[in-house]
């Protein structure tokens, strides 16, 4: 019968980064240890120059004697397979070149220099060296339980800076206690939509314009989800008042996405009453709330009512989708089913959280999104400019906020645009592909969606010719 062990790298081996895995298979241990060595230098997996274990070392991994591990490299040497120096060890000889070397993924496309798509930011301007700071003293500061599971819902020290930040930027009532920290927006919506599903809410209606992964997030778990229409004034939610009692509605109130109205006033009172009549649910994503520049930003819906509207906060708009880092203010009541269906282990790692933390009450957070807020503020109206001067007929609608631009196209233009902008090297967005597919017409037409946020301040000036051009 075969022999079949692994071993796997020694001490030195380790230090250098090297794993080893090897099948014995054969007649002996001496033959099938033999054979695996050789198969190891044919696919490539040791490299020539590549150090083996001492004899003593690999003997002991496999639990073989010692004399067997030697006569094998003896072997082997003696078939070129193999250098043995006295002082310096055993290594796979460089005339034994692998047979076949692994298969390489060609190398991935490089990013062009105008990438203006929605959903990206200047990943240049991640604060380094200050999210390093907020690391150090994070992990100095860490007591030595924050290295185990923790809390399903999230550390508390981040929930407990989070309520004071929300309650202070975006006017959102935030007890710590129902906060959750989520893996991102995305996570967060799941988390919801299984929520409200075991309750017996089979209905959420969204905006007829938005991002297709989130519709998909929530139709994936049973959900309806009918288009409200978008004007001037935000989301028209007075169709809410067809659905069945108990529904609930996803809206980006402060920020229309990607049209860029905000939710009036009216609406917003209306919306309110609409979920305290019937028992319906708000899910307020607030995905760039902080980034308001004719005056201060809309504050949250959430204030006006906790206990009918689920807030939605992420660190993706603001810092940088890589951290996955995201929160969900819960209503009492439906604390107990976000809990259940988030699922029993902290999904966020702690000790970005903890880092996170530390970001946040050391003010380095408000003085990030202070110097983000100054730079897109800066973009737009460069954007705005260029386009009254020279392409007039082209529209932005929408406040000035957010980190992108909806620019109203001639009718029926949309196509032949996107063709001229992508023949300049642009990447861009046509406004159809954020339309509800089952939204009847299309009343805003043809449109681009611009991410003047995307590109760093050196690609900046080029982007925004070519896009001008594009579209003139």
């Amino acid at each position: 019968m075969a022999n079949k062990r692994t071993t796997s790298a020694d001490s030195a081996w380790a230090q250098a980064g090297i794993d080893l895995h090897l099948d014995l298979r054969g007649s002996g241990l001496r033959a099938g240890l033999g054979e695996a060595l050789r198969e190891a230098v044919r696919s490539g997996r040791l490299a020539p120059g590549t150090r083996l274990p001492s004899s003593r070392t690999l003997a002991e991994d496999l639990g073989i004697a010692r004399s067997t591990v030697t006569e094998c490299y003896s072997a082997l040497v003696e078939e070129g397979w193999l250098v043995a120096r006295h002082g310096s060890g055993t290594h796979v000889a460089h005339r034994a070149e692998a047979a076949r070397a692994p298969e390489r993924s060609a190398a991935p496309p490089r990013r062009s220099p105008h990438e203006l798509e929605p959903g990206a930011a200047d990943y240049a301007e991640f604060p380094r060296a200050v999210w390093l700071s907020a690391a150090r003293r994070a992990l100095t500061a860490a007591p030595h339980s924050a290295f185990g599971y923790g809390d399903p819902l999230g550390r508390m020290e981040l929930r407990t800076a989070l309520a004071d930040y929300l309650s202070r930027v975006r006017g959102v009532y935030a007890d710590p206690a129902r906060i959750v920290i989520t893996s991102g927006f995305h996570h967060g919506l799941g988390i919801l939509a299984r929520a409200l599903r075991g309750q017996g809410v089979g209905t959420i209606a969204v905006e007829a314009y938005g991002l297709d992964i989130y519709r998909d997030v929530l139709s994936d778990d049973g959900m309806s989800i009918p288009a409200l229409e978008i004007d001037e004034g935000g989301a028209q939610v007075d169709a809410l008042s067809a659905l069945e009692p108990g529904s609930a509605a996803l809206l980006t109130p402060a920020h229309q996405f990607p049209l860029g109205f905000a939710l009036s006033a009216e609406r917003r009172h209306a919306l309110l009453d609409w979920a305290r009549r019937t028992g319906g649910v708000v899910l307020e994503d607030d995905y760039d709330g902080e980034f308001r520049y004719d005056r201060r930003p809309v504050g949250a819906l959430q204030g006006l009512d906790p206990d009918h509207v689920v807030y939605f906060g992420t660190a993706s708009k603001s810092v940088a989708p890589a951290l996955r880092l995201a929160w969900v203010v819960v209503p009492e009541h439906l604390l107990p089913a976000v809990e259940r269906a988030k699922g029993r282990v902290d999904t966020v790692s702690v000790l970005d959280q903890l880092i996170f933390t530390d970001f946040v009450t050391s003010g380095a957070f408000d003085r990030h999104v202070r110097g983000r807020r100054h730079s897109y503020r800066a973009r737009r109206e460069q954007l705005v400019s260029a386009l009254d001067a020279q392409a007039p007929e082209v529209r932005v609608v929408g406040m000035p906020a957010g980190l992108q631009a909806v620019l109203q196209l001639p009718e029926g233009t949309e196509a032949s645009i996107l063709e001229a902008a992508a023949r300049r090297g642009l990447v861009v967005s046509g406004l159809s592909e954020f339309r509800h597919p089952d939204a009847a017409g299309s009343p805003w037409g043809s449109g681009l969606v611009a991410n003047f946020s995307s590109v760093s301040d050196s690609a900046w000036p080029a982007a925004l010719q070519s896009l001008v051009a594009a579209v003139s």
